[in-house]
């Protein structure tokens, strides 16, 4: 093996290499170990995290899988699918012909919505075929004949990265995937994976939605805020605001007795408008 140091790695030099990757957003994350031999080990990994800087983009992600795999190997999480999470090409990731789960377009436009304001949160999840012939390393497609990856959980979202032009030039045309167990890989685990995913997610309860678009409705959120960031029509979140007591929220407020849905009680005043706005209690 070669006895260069990670001090002694020269960056590549390579005409096309991609610029160095800009800094994310700030996370608020444990701190690093200070002393001991895994503040050492993290000293001496600095290095080789910056050489990967000067590497191209597919070489550089290609190399942060591996990496990443060599941690998983080192993990006390090992047996977590949701431990080793690798960057894929999306040609080379496929939906699944089994997933009964449908999304109407207003909630697909607000999942859109949550992946370019939030970015991916939650990986992909997916089964590669030939990933039970080995663990040393992960296995990607490298030519049109293999098998491409297919999703289990996660196929909304893996539209999104691939057809969104916004979210797939952020993403550089890669996506989130982590691997379901290889004992799990039979066809109607996979279909009964799918359809767990589906249901265990769960629903809003009335009383805590309602609590919270009351909440919400205090802070005179307008009505296209409501659109835009949770995906409700104007009716829905007048009910959703009476659930909880529309009227104790406006107490201190005035309304006009023709006021309907179609206006938005929680938008600011116009300031050009002239003459009152409401009717005068008495």
């Amino acid at each position: 093996m070669n006895e260069q140091t990670a001090l002694e790695i020269p960056l590549p030099d390579h005409a096309d290499a991609s610029p160095p990757p800009a800094k994310g957003p700030a996370r608020r994350t444990p701190r690093p170990p200070e002393h001991g031999t895994g503040a050492q080990i993290v000293d001496a990994a600095r290095p080789l995290i910056d050489a990967l800087a000067g590497l191209p983009l597919d070489e550089r992600v290609s190399t942060l899988n591996a990496l990443r795999l060599l941690l998983h190997g080192a993990s006390p999480f090992a047996a977590e699918p949701v431990d080793l999470v690798l960057w894929e090409k999306a040609d080379t990731v496929e939906g699944n012909s089994y997933n009964p789960n449908s999304v109407a377009p207003r909630q697909m436009e607000l999942l859109k919505h949550s992946i370019t304001a939030d970015g991916f949160t939650q990986p992909i999840v997916a089964w590669r075929p030939g990933d039970a012939e080995t663990t040393d390393e992960p296995t990607a497609p490298d030519n049109e004949t293999a098998a491409p990856i297919e999703v289990v959980d996660g196929f909304h979202r893996h539209l999104i990265g691939k057809h969104d032009p916004t979210v797939a030039q952020r993403v550089h045309g890669y996506l989130p995937i982590t691997v379901i167990n290889t004992d799990r890989e039979a066809l109607e685990d996979r279909q009964a994976a799918t359809i767990r995913h589906n249901a265990a997610r769960g629903v809003h309860t009335i009383e805590g939605l309602s609590e919270m678009v009351l909440g919400l409705v205090r802070e005179r959120k307008p009505f296209a805020w409501f659109e835009k960031n949770l995906g409700m029509q104007p009716d829905e979140v007048t009910r959703l605001a009476q659930v909880s007591g529309l009227a104790a929220a406006f107490a201190d407020e005035e309304f006009s007795e023709a006021w309907t849905a179609d206006a938005d009680p929680f938008a600011a005043p116009d300031a050009d408008q002239n003459g009152p706005t409401t009717t005068e209690q008495p």
